[in-house]
Protein backbone atom coordinates (compact mmCIF):
# COMPACT_ATOMS: atom_id res chain seq x y z
CA UNK A 1 0.00 0.00 0.00
CA UNK A 2 1.16 3.35 -0.86
CA UNK A 3 0.04 6.26 1.83
CA UNK A 4 0.91 9.69 2.16
CA UNK A 5 3.43 8.69 5.05
CA UNK A 6 5.65 7.57 2.40
CA UNK A 7 5.74 11.08 0.82
CA UNK A 8 6.67 12.15 4.25
CA UNK A 9 8.98 9.97 4.92
CA UNK A 10 10.88 10.65 1.69
CA UNK A 11 10.96 14.00 1.88
CA UNK A 12 12.49 13.60 5.48
CA UNK A 13 9.59 15.80 7.29
CA UNK A 14 9.08 12.66 10.01
CA UNK A 15 10.57 12.90 13.21
CA UNK A 16 13.73 10.55 13.52
CA UNK A 17 13.49 8.80 9.77
CA UNK A 18 15.26 5.93 9.33
CA UNK A 19 19.14 6.09 7.84
CA UNK A 20 19.28 5.14 4.69
CA UNK A 21 19.45 3.02 2.52
CA UNK A 22 16.34 2.14 3.56
CA UNK A 23 12.88 -0.05 2.02
CA UNK A 24 9.83 2.42 2.54
CA UNK A 25 6.27 0.99 3.05
CA UNK A 26 3.97 0.26 5.89
CA UNK A 27 1.98 -2.28 5.14
CA UNK A 28 1.43 -4.94 2.80
CA UNK A 29 -0.31 -8.39 1.36
CA UNK A 30 1.06 -11.50 0.17
CA UNK A 31 1.22 -15.51 1.07
CA UNK A 32 2.82 -16.54 4.06
CA UNK A 33 6.18 -18.58 2.98
CA UNK A 34 8.09 -19.23 6.44
CA UNK A 35 7.43 -18.94 10.03
CA UNK A 36 9.24 -18.50 13.10
CA UNK A 37 9.88 -21.30 15.27
CA UNK A 38 6.97 -20.51 18.14
CA UNK A 39 4.03 -18.62 15.47
CA UNK A 40 0.86 -19.88 15.99
CA UNK A 41 -2.19 -19.61 13.98
CA UNK A 42 -0.47 -19.16 10.83
CA UNK A 43 0.59 -21.86 7.78
CA UNK A 44 2.69 -21.61 5.36
CA UNK A 45 0.55 -20.53 2.35
CA UNK A 46 -2.09 -19.01 4.31
CA UNK A 47 -3.57 -15.57 2.37
CA UNK A 48 -2.01 -12.31 4.56
CA UNK A 49 -2.08 -8.60 5.17
CA UNK A 50 0.14 -7.07 7.49
CA UNK A 51 1.70 -3.89 8.99
CA UNK A 52 5.30 -3.55 8.75
CA UNK A 53 7.48 -0.64 10.47
CA UNK A 54 9.34 -0.10 7.01
CA UNK A 55 10.87 -2.69 4.29
CA UNK A 56 6.92 -3.40 3.19
CA UNK A 57 7.75 -2.34 -0.72
CA UNK A 58 9.57 -5.48 -1.38
CA UNK A 59 8.91 -8.92 -2.69
CA UNK A 60 9.58 -10.62 0.73
CA UNK A 61 8.79 -8.97 3.88
CA UNK A 62 9.28 -9.93 7.56
CA UNK A 63 7.29 -8.77 10.18
CA UNK A 64 6.14 -10.00 14.22
CA UNK A 65 3.28 -12.07 13.95
CA UNK A 66 0.94 -9.73 15.86
CA UNK A 67 1.01 -7.46 12.78
CA UNK A 68 -0.18 -10.36 10.61
CA UNK A 69 -3.76 -10.80 9.91
CA UNK A 70 -5.63 -13.71 7.61
CA UNK A 71 -7.15 -12.20 4.08
CA UNK A 72 -11.11 -13.06 3.79
CA UNK A 73 -11.61 -15.44 1.24
CA UNK A 74 -13.19 -13.06 -1.18
CA UNK A 75 -10.44 -9.99 -0.62
CA UNK A 76 -8.13 -9.56 -3.21
CA UNK A 77 -4.60 -9.02 -2.58
CA UNK A 78 -4.86 -5.48 -3.77
CA UNK A 79 -7.79 -4.56 -1.18
CA UNK A 80 -5.58 -6.54 1.48
CA UNK A 81 -3.43 -4.19 1.03
CA UNK A 82 -5.50 -1.26 0.45
CA UNK A 83 -6.79 -2.20 3.75
CA UNK A 84 -5.09 -2.04 7.19
CA UNK A 85 -3.79 1.46 7.52
CA UNK A 86 -6.60 3.01 5.76
CA UNK A 87 -9.42 1.51 8.00
CA UNK A 88 -7.93 0.86 11.21
CA UNK A 89 -7.27 4.49 11.31
CA UNK A 90 -10.87 5.68 10.08
CA UNK A 91 -11.91 3.35 12.60
CA UNK A 92 -10.20 4.54 15.44
CA UNK A 93 -10.61 8.09 15.01
CA UNK A 94 -14.22 7.53 14.78
CA UNK A 95 -15.34 5.28 17.26
CA UNK A 96 -12.14 5.39 19.52
CA UNK A 97 -11.15 8.57 20.27
CA UNK A 98 -14.23 10.44 18.94
CA UNK A 99 -16.67 8.25 20.09
CA UNK A 100 -19.24 8.12 16.80
CA UNK A 101 -22.54 7.91 17.61
CA UNK A 102 -26.44 7.97 16.01
CA UNK A 103 -26.78 11.25 14.75
CA UNK A 104 -23.63 12.95 14.72
CA UNK A 105 -22.09 15.00 11.74
CA UNK A 106 -18.31 14.54 10.93
CA UNK A 107 -16.02 16.92 8.61
CA UNK A 108 -13.26 14.79 7.31
CA UNK A 109 -10.68 16.29 4.57
CA UNK A 110 -9.19 14.32 1.39
CA UNK A 111 -12.28 12.92 1.28
CA UNK A 112 -11.69 11.01 -2.04
CA UNK A 113 -8.10 9.35 -0.57
CA UNK A 114 -7.89 6.22 1.24
CA UNK A 115 -8.65 7.36 4.75
CA UNK A 116 -11.68 9.71 3.61
CA UNK A 117 -13.35 7.01 1.71
CA UNK A 118 -12.85 4.43 4.43
CA UNK A 119 -14.37 7.55 7.30
CA UNK A 120 -17.19 7.84 4.48
CA UNK A 121 -18.09 4.37 4.96
CA UNK A 122 -17.63 3.39 8.48
CA UNK A 123 -20.02 6.72 8.92
CA UNK A 124 -22.52 4.61 6.51
CA UNK A 125 -22.52 2.44 9.13
CA UNK A 126 -24.11 3.83 12.03
CA UNK A 127 -27.55 5.56 11.00
CA UNK A 128 -28.54 9.50 10.61
CA UNK A 129 -24.63 10.52 10.87
CA UNK A 130 -23.42 13.29 8.29
CA UNK A 131 -20.83 13.47 6.81
CA UNK A 132 -18.92 16.95 5.46
CA UNK A 133 -16.08 16.15 3.40
CA UNK A 134 -13.59 18.51 1.04
CA UNK A 135 -11.71 17.44 -1.96
CA UNK A 136 -10.12 18.20 -5.61
CA UNK A 137 -13.33 18.96 -7.84
CA UNK A 138 -12.74 16.73 -10.26
CA UNK A 139 -13.17 14.05 -7.72
CA UNK A 140 -16.49 14.79 -6.96
CA UNK A 141 -18.55 13.01 -9.25
CA UNK A 142 -16.76 9.47 -8.15
CA UNK A 143 -17.13 10.35 -4.10
CA UNK A 144 -20.39 12.23 -4.51
CA UNK A 145 -22.45 8.96 -3.09
CA UNK A 146 -20.46 8.34 -0.31
CA UNK A 147 -20.90 12.10 1.70
CA UNK A 148 -23.48 13.76 2.22
CA UNK A 149 -22.27 17.14 1.99
CA UNK A 150 -19.18 17.45 -0.62
CA UNK A 151 -17.07 21.08 -0.62
CA UNK A 152 -13.92 21.91 -3.67
CA UNK A 153 -11.09 22.11 -1.21
CA UNK A 154 -10.25 25.24 -2.65
CA UNK A 155 -13.40 26.80 -1.31
CA UNK A 156 -14.39 28.43 1.98
CA UNK A 157 -15.79 25.16 3.20
CA UNK A 158 -16.05 26.95 7.18
CA UNK A 159 -19.04 28.95 5.66
CA UNK A 160 -20.85 25.99 3.43
CA UNK A 161 -20.32 23.85 6.37
CA UNK A 162 -22.02 26.87 9.01
CA UNK A 163 -24.72 27.27 6.19
CA UNK A 164 -25.73 23.86 6.40
CA UNK A 165 -25.29 23.39 10.37
CA UNK A 166 -25.63 26.62 12.04
CA UNK A 167 -23.72 25.28 14.82
CA UNK A 168 -21.23 23.38 13.04
CA UNK A 169 -20.16 19.81 13.23
CA UNK A 170 -19.59 17.13 16.35
CA UNK A 171 -16.09 15.59 14.98
CA UNK A 172 -13.29 17.10 12.51
CA UNK A 173 -10.89 14.88 10.83
CA UNK A 174 -7.87 16.78 9.90
CA UNK A 175 -4.87 15.56 7.81
CA UNK A 176 -4.08 18.63 6.42
CA UNK A 177 -2.31 20.62 9.66
CA UNK A 178 -1.61 24.67 8.58
CA UNK A 179 -4.29 27.07 8.65
CA UNK A 180 -7.12 24.31 8.75
CA UNK A 181 -6.12 23.62 12.42
CA UNK A 182 -8.24 27.08 13.22
CA UNK A 183 -10.74 26.65 11.09
CA UNK A 184 -11.38 22.94 12.07
CA UNK A 185 -11.67 23.89 15.83
CA UNK A 186 -14.12 26.97 15.05
CA UNK A 187 -16.61 24.51 13.35
CA UNK A 188 -16.66 22.21 16.43
CA UNK A 189 -20.20 21.81 18.76
CA UNK A 190 -19.35 22.06 22.15
CA UNK A 191 -18.71 18.64 23.33
CA UNK A 192 -16.85 18.54 19.32
CA UNK A 193 -13.76 16.53 18.70
CA UNK A 194 -11.19 18.01 16.54
CA UNK A 195 -8.26 15.09 15.71
CA UNK A 196 -5.20 15.75 13.48
CA UNK A 197 -3.81 12.79 11.91
CA UNK A 198 -1.20 14.33 9.69
CA UNK A 199 -0.06 16.57 8.02
CA UNK A 200 -0.26 16.51 4.08
CA UNK A 201 0.35 20.30 3.91
CA UNK A 202 3.71 19.63 5.17
CA UNK A 203 5.19 18.08 1.95
CA UNK A 204 6.99 20.22 -0.27
CA UNK A 205 7.87 19.34 -4.08
CA UNK A 206 6.82 20.40 -7.17
CA UNK A 207 3.68 22.30 -6.27
CA UNK A 208 5.06 23.28 -3.04
CA UNK A 209 8.40 24.83 -1.77
CA UNK A 210 9.79 24.65 1.01
CA UNK A 211 8.40 28.34 2.31
CA UNK A 212 4.67 27.31 1.55
CA UNK A 213 6.09 23.56 4.07
CA UNK A 214 7.49 26.78 6.94
CA UNK A 215 4.28 28.96 6.13
CA UNK A 216 2.01 25.88 7.07
CA UNK A 217 3.75 25.17 10.70
CA UNK A 218 3.48 29.14 10.91
CA UNK A 219 -0.08 29.04 10.82
CA UNK A 220 -0.73 26.14 12.78
CA UNK A 221 -3.11 28.08 15.90
CA UNK A 222 -1.25 27.85 19.60
CA UNK A 223 -4.48 25.99 21.00
CA UNK A 224 -4.86 28.11 24.30
CA UNK A 225 -6.35 25.15 26.96
CA UNK A 226 -8.15 27.68 28.87
CA UNK A 227 -10.15 28.47 25.40
CA UNK A 228 -11.07 24.46 25.32
CA UNK A 229 -11.97 24.78 28.61
CA UNK A 230 -14.43 27.48 27.77
CA UNK A 231 -15.70 26.35 24.71
CA UNK A 232 -16.20 22.43 25.91
CA UNK A 233 -14.26 21.23 23.01
CA UNK A 234 -11.74 18.11 22.61
CA UNK A 235 -8.79 18.51 20.40
CA UNK A 236 -6.88 15.06 19.58
CA UNK A 237 -3.74 13.54 17.76
CA UNK A 238 -3.73 10.37 15.86
CA UNK A 239 -0.78 8.61 14.89
CA UNK A 240 -1.73 4.55 13.97
CA UNK A 241 1.97 3.95 13.30
CA UNK A 242 3.74 4.84 16.44
CA UNK A 243 0.50 3.35 18.35
CA UNK A 244 2.07 -0.05 16.56
CA UNK A 245 5.49 0.50 16.87
CA UNK A 246 6.08 2.63 19.62
CA UNK A 247 3.08 2.50 22.04
CA UNK A 248 3.10 -1.69 21.75
CA UNK A 249 -0.48 -1.23 21.21
CA UNK A 250 -0.86 -4.54 18.84
CA UNK A 251 -3.17 -6.37 20.98
CA UNK A 252 -5.78 -3.18 20.46
CA UNK A 253 -5.42 -2.73 17.02
CA UNK A 254 -5.77 -6.63 16.45
CA UNK A 255 -9.55 -6.12 18.02
CA UNK A 256 -10.31 -3.51 15.45
CA UNK A 257 -9.13 -5.33 12.46
CA UNK A 258 -11.66 -7.98 13.88
CA UNK A 259 -14.15 -5.98 13.99
CA UNK A 260 -13.14 -4.23 10.53
CA UNK A 261 -13.18 -7.91 8.61
CA UNK A 262 -16.31 -8.79 10.21
CA UNK A 263 -17.96 -5.19 8.66
CA UNK A 264 -16.15 -6.29 5.31
CA UNK A 265 -17.30 -9.70 5.50
CA UNK A 266 -21.19 -8.48 5.79
CA UNK A 267 -20.51 -6.10 3.02
CA UNK A 268 -20.66 -2.91 5.03
CA UNK A 269 -17.29 -2.00 3.73
CA UNK A 270 -15.11 -2.12 1.00
CA UNK A 271 -11.58 -0.89 0.14
CA UNK A 272 -11.46 1.52 -2.89
CA UNK A 273 -8.47 0.49 -5.16
CA UNK A 274 -7.38 3.62 -7.64
CA UNK A 275 -4.83 1.98 -9.73
CA UNK A 276 -1.73 -0.78 -9.18
CA UNK A 277 1.81 0.13 -10.04
CA UNK A 278 4.57 -1.31 -10.98
CA UNK A 279 7.74 -1.08 -8.12
CA UNK A 280 9.41 0.39 -11.23
CA UNK A 281 6.64 3.15 -11.48
CA UNK A 282 6.95 4.36 -7.98
CA UNK A 283 7.87 7.86 -8.77
CA UNK A 284 5.10 7.89 -11.00
CA UNK A 285 2.47 6.44 -8.62
CA UNK A 286 3.63 8.46 -5.83
CA UNK A 287 3.42 12.02 -7.95
CA UNK A 288 -0.03 10.49 -8.29
CA UNK A 289 -0.46 11.00 -4.91
CA UNK A 290 1.20 14.63 -4.44
CA UNK A 291 -1.09 15.98 -6.94
CA UNK A 292 -3.89 14.50 -5.15
CA UNK A 293 -4.81 12.68 -8.36
CA UNK A 294 -5.99 9.22 -6.38
CA UNK A 295 -9.31 8.47 -5.54
CA UNK A 296 -9.18 5.74 -2.94
CA UNK A 297 -5.57 3.78 -3.12
CA UNK A 298 -2.43 2.99 -4.90
CA UNK A 299 -1.18 -0.16 -4.57
CA UNK A 300 2.50 -1.02 -5.70
CA UNK A 301 2.32 -5.01 -7.18
CA UNK A 302 5.60 -6.62 -7.45
CA UNK A 303 4.02 -9.17 -9.94
CA UNK A 304 3.13 -6.08 -12.16
CA UNK A 305 5.44 -5.67 -15.33
CA UNK A 306 6.07 -1.87 -15.50
CA UNK A 307 4.02 -0.39 -18.84
CA UNK A 308 6.55 1.51 -22.06
CA UNK A 309 6.74 4.68 -22.43
CA UNK A 310 5.44 6.08 -24.94
CA UNK A 311 8.19 7.25 -27.46
CA UNK A 312 6.95 11.15 -27.49
CA UNK A 313 6.34 10.58 -23.40
CA UNK A 314 8.56 13.51 -21.77
CA UNK A 315 7.55 13.46 -18.65
CA UNK A 316 8.47 10.27 -17.66
CA UNK A 317 4.63 9.66 -17.00
CA UNK A 318 3.71 5.97 -17.68
CA UNK A 319 1.10 6.06 -20.23
CA UNK A 320 -0.92 3.42 -17.57
CA UNK A 321 -0.76 6.09 -14.65
CA UNK A 322 -2.02 8.59 -17.64
CA UNK A 323 -5.26 6.26 -18.46
CA UNK A 324 -5.69 5.44 -14.58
Amino acid sequence: GLNFIDLMVRQGNIDNPPKTPLVPGFECSGIVEALGDSVKGFEIGDRVMAFVNYNAWAEVVCTPVEFVYKIPDDMSFSEAAAFPMNFVTAYMMLFEVANLREGMSVLVHSAGGGVGQAVAQLCSTIPNVTVFGTASSFKHEAIKDSVTHLFDRNADYVQEVKRISTDGVDIVLDCLCGENTGKGLSLLKPLGTYILYGSSNMVTGETKSFFSFAKSWWQVEKVNPIKLYEENKVIAGFSLLNLLFKQNRGGLIKGVMDKLLNLYNSKKIKPMVDSLWALEEVKEAMQRIHDRGNIGKLILDVEKAPTPLMANDSTETSEAGEEE
